[in-house]
Protein backbone atom coordinates (compact mmCIF):
# COMPACT_ATOMS: atom_id res chain seq x y z
CA UNK A 1 0.00 0.00 0.00
CA UNK A 2 1.54 3.20 -0.78
CA UNK A 3 0.55 6.01 2.20
CA UNK A 4 1.19 9.61 2.16
CA UNK A 5 1.39 11.67 5.72
CA UNK A 6 1.24 15.36 6.33
CA UNK A 7 3.38 16.22 9.03
CA UNK A 8 6.59 15.54 10.33
CA UNK A 9 5.64 16.21 13.84
CA UNK A 10 5.73 13.56 16.23
CA UNK A 11 2.26 12.28 15.13
CA UNK A 12 2.84 11.69 11.84
CA UNK A 13 6.23 10.43 12.81
CA UNK A 14 4.71 7.81 14.86
CA UNK A 15 2.56 6.94 12.34
CA UNK A 16 5.61 6.39 9.89
CA UNK A 17 7.13 4.52 12.17
CA UNK A 18 3.91 2.15 12.89
CA UNK A 19 4.11 1.48 9.28
CA UNK A 20 7.57 0.29 8.89
CA UNK A 21 8.23 -2.95 7.38
CA UNK A 22 4.69 -4.37 6.34
CA UNK A 23 5.36 -3.69 2.90
CA UNK A 24 3.86 -0.14 2.55
CA UNK A 25 5.86 2.88 0.73
CA UNK A 26 5.28 5.88 3.08
CA UNK A 27 5.85 9.17 1.76
CA UNK A 28 5.90 11.58 4.63
CA UNK A 29 5.62 15.65 3.75
CA UNK A 30 6.68 17.99 5.82
CA UNK A 31 6.21 22.00 5.23
CA UNK A 32 8.87 23.84 7.03
CA UNK A 33 12.50 22.89 6.73
CA UNK A 34 12.40 20.44 9.65
CA UNK A 35 11.14 17.17 11.32
CA UNK A 36 9.78 17.38 14.54
CA UNK A 37 7.22 19.75 14.66
CA UNK A 38 6.52 21.14 18.53
CA UNK A 39 9.25 19.40 19.44
CA UNK A 40 12.24 21.45 18.53
CA UNK A 41 15.67 21.08 20.35
CA UNK A 42 18.10 23.48 19.41
CA UNK A 43 22.44 23.73 19.49
CA UNK A 44 23.29 25.60 22.35
CA UNK A 45 26.91 25.74 23.09
CA UNK A 46 26.87 24.07 26.23
CA UNK A 47 24.25 21.06 24.43
CA UNK A 48 21.13 20.26 23.14
CA UNK A 49 18.56 22.71 24.38
CA UNK A 50 14.38 21.87 23.96
CA UNK A 51 12.49 24.93 23.25
CA UNK A 52 9.35 23.04 22.84
CA UNK A 53 7.87 20.34 25.11
CA UNK A 54 11.39 19.42 27.24
CA UNK A 55 9.04 16.28 29.41
CA UNK A 56 6.65 13.86 29.17
CA UNK A 57 4.55 11.98 31.84
CA UNK A 58 6.68 8.59 32.95
CA UNK A 59 4.10 7.01 34.46
CA UNK A 60 2.34 6.67 31.23
CA UNK A 61 3.95 3.01 30.85
CA UNK A 62 2.90 2.91 26.93
CA UNK A 63 5.23 5.78 26.20
CA UNK A 64 8.27 4.43 27.77
CA UNK A 65 7.67 1.28 26.35
CA UNK A 66 7.35 2.81 23.13
CA UNK A 67 10.71 4.53 23.49
CA UNK A 68 12.67 1.36 24.75
CA UNK A 69 11.37 -0.56 21.32
CA UNK A 70 12.98 2.92 19.90
CA UNK A 71 16.57 2.29 21.66
CA UNK A 72 15.94 5.21 23.90
CA UNK A 73 15.91 4.41 27.15
CA UNK A 74 19.28 4.65 28.30
CA UNK A 75 18.64 8.45 27.07
CA UNK A 76 15.70 9.27 29.79
CA UNK A 77 16.88 11.31 32.77
CA UNK A 78 14.53 12.38 35.97
CA UNK A 79 13.56 15.75 37.52
CA UNK A 80 15.09 17.08 40.32
CA UNK A 81 12.21 17.14 42.32
CA UNK A 82 12.12 20.51 43.46
CA UNK A 83 9.20 22.46 44.05
CA UNK A 84 7.53 25.02 42.04
CA UNK A 85 6.80 28.41 43.26
CA UNK A 86 3.88 30.85 41.73
CA UNK A 87 3.84 34.73 41.49
CA UNK A 88 0.53 36.44 43.32
CA UNK A 89 0.39 39.97 44.36
CA UNK A 90 4.05 40.79 43.67
CA UNK A 91 5.25 38.01 45.77
CA UNK A 92 6.34 34.05 44.88
CA UNK A 93 4.79 31.25 46.97
CA UNK A 94 5.16 27.83 47.68
CA UNK A 95 3.04 25.77 44.78
CA UNK A 96 0.52 23.93 46.25
CA UNK A 97 1.49 20.10 45.40
CA UNK A 98 -1.83 18.54 46.23
CA UNK A 99 -5.41 18.48 44.39
CA UNK A 100 -5.88 18.17 40.95
CA UNK A 101 -4.39 20.60 38.52
CA UNK A 102 -4.49 23.16 41.08
CA UNK A 103 -8.36 22.24 42.11
CA UNK A 104 -7.90 21.30 45.83
CA UNK A 105 -10.38 19.39 48.15
CA UNK A 106 -9.79 21.21 51.48
CA UNK A 107 -7.95 25.01 51.87
CA UNK A 108 -5.34 23.59 53.45
CA UNK A 109 -2.98 23.57 50.66
CA UNK A 110 -4.06 26.90 48.72
CA UNK A 111 -4.72 29.35 52.29
CA UNK A 112 -1.94 31.44 51.56
CA UNK A 113 -2.64 32.12 47.68
CA UNK A 114 -6.18 32.79 48.27
CA UNK A 115 -8.88 35.32 50.51
CA UNK A 116 -9.89 33.96 53.68
CA UNK A 117 -13.06 34.23 51.61
CA UNK A 118 -12.18 31.72 49.33
CA UNK A 119 -10.29 29.62 51.62
CA UNK A 120 -13.48 28.98 53.67
CA UNK A 121 -15.99 28.20 50.44
CA UNK A 122 -13.63 25.72 49.74
CA UNK A 123 -14.20 24.21 52.99
CA UNK A 124 -17.61 24.38 53.30
CA UNK A 125 -18.26 23.20 49.68
CA UNK A 126 -19.28 19.86 50.53
CA UNK A 127 -22.29 21.22 52.62
CA UNK A 128 -23.61 23.21 50.18
CA UNK A 129 -26.17 21.82 47.82
CA UNK A 130 -24.84 19.80 44.87
CA UNK A 131 -24.69 21.01 41.46
CA UNK A 132 -25.60 19.44 38.33
CA UNK A 133 -23.39 17.43 36.50
CA UNK A 134 -24.18 15.27 33.00
CA UNK A 135 -22.44 12.10 32.75
CA UNK A 136 -20.01 11.80 29.86
CA UNK A 137 -20.64 15.79 29.23
CA UNK A 138 -18.16 18.54 29.41
CA UNK A 139 -18.14 22.19 31.13
CA UNK A 140 -15.69 25.01 31.92
CA UNK A 141 -13.39 24.71 34.18
CA UNK A 142 -12.95 28.23 35.58
CA UNK A 143 -16.83 28.77 35.25
CA UNK A 144 -17.18 25.62 37.29
CA UNK A 145 -14.16 26.68 40.38
CA UNK A 146 -15.09 29.90 40.66
CA UNK A 147 -18.75 29.26 41.68
CA UNK A 148 -18.22 26.63 43.76
CA UNK A 149 -14.96 28.01 45.23
CA UNK A 150 -13.77 31.58 44.38
CA UNK A 151 -12.77 33.57 41.30
CA UNK A 152 -9.29 34.50 42.83
CA UNK A 153 -8.34 30.47 43.12
CA UNK A 154 -8.91 30.45 39.60
CA UNK A 155 -6.74 33.27 38.59
CA UNK A 156 -3.73 32.11 41.14
CA UNK A 157 -3.41 28.75 41.18
CA UNK A 158 -5.83 27.01 38.00
CA UNK A 159 -5.30 29.08 35.32
CA UNK A 160 -1.39 29.10 36.27
CA UNK A 161 -1.17 25.25 36.34
CA UNK A 162 -3.58 24.79 33.33
CA UNK A 163 -2.43 27.76 31.17
CA UNK A 164 1.47 26.36 31.77
CA UNK A 165 -0.02 23.18 29.63
CA UNK A 166 -2.20 24.60 27.79
CA UNK A 167 -1.40 28.22 26.70
CA UNK A 168 -5.04 29.08 27.92
CA UNK A 169 -7.22 30.15 31.21
CA UNK A 170 -9.09 27.82 33.08
CA UNK A 171 -11.77 30.39 31.68
CA UNK A 172 -11.30 29.11 28.13
CA UNK A 173 -10.95 25.36 28.74
CA UNK A 174 -13.14 22.27 29.17
CA UNK A 175 -12.45 20.22 32.31
CA UNK A 176 -13.08 16.62 30.30
CA UNK A 177 -10.82 17.85 27.57
CA UNK A 178 -8.06 18.83 29.93
CA UNK A 179 -8.89 16.95 33.48
CA UNK A 180 -10.50 13.89 32.30
CA UNK A 181 -10.03 11.93 35.64
CA UNK A 182 -11.67 14.52 37.37
CA UNK A 183 -14.50 14.19 34.91
CA UNK A 184 -14.66 10.43 35.57
CA UNK A 185 -15.18 10.79 39.03
CA UNK A 186 -18.06 13.30 38.75
CA UNK A 187 -19.30 10.95 36.73
CA UNK A 188 -19.03 8.42 38.93
CA UNK A 189 -20.91 10.75 41.64
CA UNK A 190 -23.78 11.88 39.73
CA UNK A 191 -24.67 8.40 39.55
CA UNK A 192 -24.64 7.32 43.22
CA UNK A 193 -25.72 11.13 44.48
CA UNK A 194 -24.92 14.74 44.74
CA UNK A 195 -21.96 15.37 43.27
CA UNK A 196 -19.24 17.91 44.99
CA UNK A 197 -16.21 19.63 43.47
CA UNK A 198 -14.39 18.68 47.25
CA UNK A 199 -15.54 15.26 47.09
CA UNK A 200 -14.23 14.57 43.58
CA UNK A 201 -11.03 16.33 44.43
CA UNK A 202 -10.85 14.17 47.81
CA UNK A 203 -11.53 10.92 46.25
CA UNK A 204 -8.90 11.32 43.64
CA UNK A 205 -6.09 11.78 46.53
CA UNK A 206 -6.95 8.93 48.10
CA UNK A 207 -6.89 6.93 45.32
CA UNK A 208 -3.58 8.43 44.38
CA UNK A 209 -1.96 8.07 47.90
CA UNK A 210 -3.01 4.20 47.77
CA UNK A 211 -1.02 3.62 44.58
CA UNK A 212 1.66 1.35 44.85
CA UNK A 213 5.30 2.81 45.65
CA UNK A 214 8.04 2.72 43.58
CA UNK A 215 6.31 3.67 40.26
CA UNK A 216 9.27 6.24 39.67
CA UNK A 217 9.21 10.19 38.97
CA UNK A 218 6.26 11.08 37.27
CA UNK A 219 7.68 13.18 34.75
CA UNK A 220 11.03 12.59 32.21
CA UNK A 221 13.24 13.63 29.48
CA UNK A 222 16.05 12.92 27.06
CA UNK A 223 19.50 13.58 28.09
CA UNK A 224 20.17 15.51 24.74
CA UNK A 225 16.79 16.63 24.28
CA UNK A 226 13.78 15.35 22.12
CA UNK A 227 15.89 15.18 19.23
CA UNK A 228 16.77 12.10 20.08
CA UNK A 229 13.26 10.73 19.88
CA UNK A 230 12.23 12.59 16.45
CA UNK A 231 15.70 11.80 14.65
CA UNK A 232 15.09 8.30 15.77
CA UNK A 233 11.55 8.32 15.01
CA UNK A 234 12.81 9.12 11.06
CA UNK A 235 15.50 7.19 10.86
CA UNK A 236 13.78 3.79 12.01
CA UNK A 237 10.39 4.31 9.82
CA UNK A 238 12.21 3.94 6.35
CA UNK A 239 10.03 6.63 5.35
CA UNK A 240 10.55 9.00 2.45
CA UNK A 241 10.51 12.53 4.17
CA UNK A 242 10.17 15.66 2.14
CA UNK A 243 10.59 19.05 4.16
CA UNK A 244 10.01 22.29 2.81
CA UNK A 245 6.92 20.34 1.12
CA UNK A 246 3.50 22.10 1.38
CA UNK A 247 0.74 20.31 0.07
CA UNK A 248 -2.20 22.64 -0.26
CA UNK A 249 -4.99 19.84 -0.86
CA UNK A 250 -5.67 16.37 -1.24
CA UNK A 251 -8.01 15.09 -3.94
CA UNK A 252 -9.78 11.98 -4.87
CA UNK A 253 -7.80 10.35 -7.93
CA UNK A 254 -9.03 6.87 -9.35
CA UNK A 255 -7.73 4.14 -7.06
CA UNK A 256 -7.07 6.53 -3.95
CA UNK A 257 -5.60 10.19 -3.71
CA UNK A 258 -3.48 13.09 -5.18
CA UNK A 259 -1.33 15.49 -2.87
CA UNK A 260 -1.61 18.95 -4.80
CA UNK A 261 1.95 20.18 -4.37
CA UNK A 262 3.51 16.60 -3.79
CA UNK A 263 4.57 13.60 -5.56
CA UNK A 264 3.16 12.51 -9.09
CA UNK A 265 1.12 9.38 -7.06
CA UNK A 266 -1.79 7.87 -5.82
CA UNK A 267 -1.89 7.26 -2.49
CA UNK A 268 -4.68 4.62 -1.14
CA UNK A 269 -4.69 6.28 2.45
CA UNK A 270 -3.71 9.78 3.22
CA UNK A 271 -3.09 10.19 6.92
CA UNK A 272 -3.16 14.15 8.11
CA UNK A 273 -1.14 14.74 11.09
CA UNK A 274 -1.15 18.43 10.53
CA UNK A 275 -3.18 21.50 13.67
CA UNK A 276 -6.68 21.42 12.85
CA UNK A 277 -7.28 24.34 10.52
CA UNK A 278 -4.89 23.31 8.29
CA UNK A 279 -6.67 19.75 8.33
CA UNK A 280 -9.85 21.90 7.87
CA UNK A 281 -8.49 23.03 4.67
CA UNK A 282 -6.59 19.98 3.64
CA UNK A 283 -10.15 18.37 3.67
CA UNK A 284 -12.35 20.78 1.83
CA UNK A 285 -12.69 18.74 -1.22
CA UNK A 286 -12.84 14.95 0.21
CA UNK A 287 -14.41 15.60 3.06
CA UNK A 288 -16.32 18.74 3.43
CA UNK A 289 -18.63 17.73 5.91
CA UNK A 290 -15.54 16.93 8.31
CA UNK A 291 -13.82 20.38 7.46
CA UNK A 292 -16.71 22.01 8.60
CA UNK A 293 -17.30 20.43 12.01
CA UNK A 294 -13.46 21.50 12.41
CA UNK A 295 -13.78 25.41 11.71
CA UNK A 296 -14.59 25.62 15.96
CA UNK A 297 -11.34 24.72 16.81
CA UNK A 298 -9.07 27.29 17.93
CA UNK A 299 -5.36 27.61 18.50
CA UNK A 300 -3.51 29.28 21.18
CA UNK A 301 0.23 31.11 20.38
CA UNK A 302 3.02 31.51 22.81
CA UNK A 303 7.21 32.07 22.82
CA UNK A 304 9.73 30.44 24.59
CA UNK A 305 12.37 32.65 25.02
CA UNK A 306 15.61 29.98 26.04
CA UNK A 307 18.50 31.94 28.15
CA UNK A 308 21.69 30.25 29.27
CA UNK A 309 23.72 32.46 31.96
CA UNK A 310 27.33 31.90 33.33
CA UNK A 311 26.19 31.90 36.67
CA UNK A 312 23.07 30.32 38.68
CA UNK A 313 24.22 32.32 41.46
CA UNK A 314 20.77 33.89 42.92
CA UNK A 315 18.78 32.07 40.89
CA UNK A 316 15.42 30.48 43.56
CA UNK A 317 16.40 26.56 44.08
CA UNK A 318 12.91 25.64 43.09
CA UNK A 319 11.79 23.89 39.26
CA UNK A 320 10.24 27.32 38.10
CA UNK A 321 7.25 30.03 38.93
CA UNK A 322 4.02 30.31 37.56
CA UNK A 323 2.35 33.15 37.01
CA UNK A 324 -1.21 34.35 38.39
CA UNK A 325 -2.90 35.44 35.76
CA UNK A 326 -4.38 39.01 37.34
CA UNK A 327 -0.63 40.13 37.60
CA UNK A 328 -0.01 43.40 35.51
CA UNK A 329 3.36 43.83 36.11
CA UNK A 330 4.82 41.15 34.11
CA UNK A 331 4.38 39.76 31.04
CA UNK A 332 5.84 36.22 31.25
CA UNK A 333 3.28 33.65 32.08
CA UNK A 334 5.83 31.11 33.86
CA UNK A 335 9.66 30.38 33.66
CA UNK A 336 11.49 27.54 34.25
CA UNK A 337 14.62 26.96 35.68
CA UNK A 338 15.94 24.17 33.66
CA UNK A 339 19.05 23.10 35.15
CA UNK A 340 17.13 23.82 38.81
CA UNK A 341 14.74 21.38 37.34
CA UNK A 342 16.92 18.84 35.64
CA UNK A 343 20.10 17.64 37.00
CA UNK A 344 21.58 16.23 33.41
CA UNK A 345 21.48 20.33 32.68
CA UNK A 346 22.77 21.77 35.66
CA UNK A 347 25.95 19.79 35.18
CA UNK A 348 26.68 21.84 32.65
CA UNK A 349 27.09 24.73 34.84
CA UNK A 350 25.84 28.19 35.15
CA UNK A 351 21.76 28.42 34.85
CA UNK A 352 19.35 27.56 31.39
CA UNK A 353 16.20 29.52 31.93
CA UNK A 354 12.96 29.45 29.62
CA UNK A 355 10.40 31.82 29.77
CA UNK A 356 7.04 31.32 28.32
CA UNK A 357 4.41 33.69 27.34
CA UNK A 358 1.22 34.01 25.52
CA UNK A 359 -2.15 32.64 25.94
CA UNK A 360 -5.37 31.99 24.06
CA UNK A 361 -6.70 35.23 23.05
CA UNK A 362 -3.85 37.55 23.14
CA UNK A 363 -1.30 38.42 20.19
CA UNK A 364 2.08 38.76 21.99
CA UNK A 365 3.70 36.23 20.01
CA UNK A 366 2.77 37.35 16.59
CA UNK A 367 3.36 41.40 17.55
CA UNK A 368 6.30 41.76 19.81
CA UNK A 369 9.62 41.69 18.29
CA UNK A 370 13.02 39.56 19.14
CA UNK A 371 14.38 42.21 21.00
CA UNK A 372 11.02 43.43 23.41
CA UNK A 373 10.73 39.56 24.51
CA UNK A 374 14.02 38.88 25.37
CA UNK A 375 14.06 42.48 27.73
CA UNK A 376 10.75 41.10 28.97
CA UNK A 377 11.93 37.85 29.97
CA UNK A 378 15.21 39.29 31.61
CA UNK A 379 12.73 42.21 33.71
CA UNK A 380 10.00 39.56 34.40
CA UNK A 381 12.80 37.25 35.65
CA UNK A 382 14.49 39.88 38.12
CA UNK A 383 11.47 41.00 39.38
CA UNK A 384 10.10 37.71 40.20
CA UNK A 385 12.76 36.44 41.43
CA UNK A 386 15.15 39.00 41.68
CA UNK A 387 17.87 36.85 39.51
CA UNK A 388 19.72 39.52 37.55
CA UNK A 389 19.71 37.83 34.48
CA UNK A 390 22.20 40.27 32.22
CA UNK A 391 24.33 40.76 35.61
CA UNK A 392 24.49 36.68 35.46
CA UNK A 393 26.22 36.88 31.82
CA UNK A 394 23.79 36.02 29.14
CA UNK A 395 26.06 33.61 27.01
CA UNK A 396 23.20 31.96 24.60
CA UNK A 397 19.07 33.22 24.05
CA UNK A 398 16.90 31.74 21.47
CA UNK A 399 13.66 32.69 20.87
CA UNK A 400 11.02 30.38 19.70
CA UNK A 401 7.57 31.55 18.35
CA UNK A 402 4.88 28.92 18.48
CA UNK A 403 2.50 30.08 16.49
CA UNK A 404 -0.57 27.75 16.73
CA UNK A 405 0.72 25.88 18.86
CA UNK A 406 -1.82 24.37 20.74
CA UNK A 407 -5.59 23.81 20.55
CA UNK A 408 -7.94 25.49 22.72
CA UNK A 409 -9.78 22.48 24.35
CA UNK A 410 -12.79 24.31 25.85
CA UNK A 411 -15.93 22.61 26.92
CA UNK A 412 -17.31 21.68 23.01
CA UNK A 413 -13.60 19.89 21.79
CA UNK A 414 -14.20 16.38 22.21
CA UNK A 415 -17.67 16.61 20.58
CA UNK A 416 -16.10 18.86 17.91
CA UNK A 417 -13.57 15.74 17.57
CA UNK A 418 -16.28 13.08 17.59
CA UNK A 419 -18.14 14.75 15.21
CA UNK A 420 -15.04 15.29 12.54
CA UNK A 421 -14.27 11.48 13.35
CA UNK A 422 -17.74 10.54 12.30
CA UNK A 423 -17.87 12.47 9.42
CA UNK A 424 -14.12 10.48 8.09
CA UNK A 425 -15.79 7.20 8.90
CA UNK A 426 -17.52 7.78 5.92
CA UNK A 427 -14.30 8.75 3.79
CA UNK A 428 -12.08 5.54 3.64
CA UNK A 429 -8.49 6.37 3.00
CA UNK A 430 -8.70 9.33 5.16
CA UNK A 431 -7.49 9.87 8.92
CA UNK A 432 -6.21 12.26 11.04
CA UNK A 433 -4.18 12.48 13.94
CA UNK A 434 -1.91 15.13 16.37
CA UNK A 435 -2.60 16.85 19.82
CA UNK A 436 -6.46 18.55 18.62
CA UNK A 437 -7.15 14.52 18.06
CA UNK A 438 -5.94 12.42 20.36
CA UNK A 439 -5.16 15.00 23.41
CA UNK A 440 -2.50 17.18 24.82
CA UNK A 441 1.14 15.50 25.80
CA UNK A 442 3.56 13.50 24.27
CA UNK A 443 2.35 10.49 25.42
CA UNK A 444 -1.29 10.88 24.30
CA UNK A 445 0.21 12.20 21.14
CA UNK A 446 2.07 8.83 20.40
CA UNK A 447 -0.84 6.47 21.33
CA UNK A 448 -3.20 8.25 18.59
CA UNK A 449 -0.94 8.01 16.30
CA UNK A 450 -0.18 4.52 16.23
CA UNK A 451 -3.77 3.97 15.91
CA UNK A 452 -4.24 6.16 13.40
CA UNK A 453 -1.72 4.44 11.62
CA UNK A 454 -3.23 1.07 11.71
CA UNK A 455 -6.63 2.53 10.39
CA UNK A 456 -7.73 0.42 7.52
CA UNK A 457 -4.76 -0.91 7.02
CA UNK A 458 -4.76 -4.62 6.25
Amino acid sequence: MHIAIIGAGLAGLTAAYELRGAGHTVDVYEATERIGGKLHTVAFEAGPTDMGAEAFLARRRDAVEFFTELGLSGSLVEPSGLGSLVYVDGTTRALPRGGVMGIPSSSEGVAHLVSSETAARIDAESQRPGFTWQPGGDTNVGALVRERYGGDLVDNVVSALLGGVYSCTADDLGLRATVPQLAAELDRLAAAGPVHLSTAVRNLEHARAELPTGQGPVFAAFREGYQEAYEALAEKSGANIYVDAFISGVERASGGFRLAGGNDTVYERVILAVPAPTAALLLKKVAPAAAEALKPVKLADSVVVGMRFATDEGLPDNSGVLVATGADDVRAKAFTFSSRKWPHLAERGGALVRASFGRFGDTLAVRASEDDLVDWALDDLEEITGFDGRAAGPEEIYVQRWLGGLPRYDEHHLATVAAVEKELDKVPGIAVTGAWVGGVGVPAVIAHARRAAYGGVG
